[in-house]
């Protein structure tokens, strides 16, 4: 094995363990979403957002920024944004 290989095998590695940990927030995160006692207002009408729409949201976002790191991680160590494609 190459070292270029193990180093990506390296950061596969970290990155299944930082998704793991980002989901098991999400869930907490969620929970603590679906516990938390919203205002209640009786003379305006406000347009609530469901709690998943939210938690897919900041998901989204985060996995974006994760993509964005790796993106700039495979162009620093191979100088091409998908290493192997011309």
């Amino acid at each position: 094995m190459s070292p270029l290989s193990g180093f990506l095998t390296l950061i596969v590695f970290f990155t299944a363990i930082l998704v793991a940990y980002l989901t098991k927030q999400f869930q907490n995160e969620n929970l603590n979403y679906s516990s938390s006692i919203q205002m209640k207002n009786t003379n305006t009408k406000v347009k609530t957002i469901e709690k998943e729409k939210v938690v897919a949201e900041t998901l989204n976002g985060r996995f974006a920024m994760l993509g964005l790191i790796a993106a700039v991680g495979a162009y620093l160590t191979t100088g091409q944004i998908i290493p192997g494609f011309v």
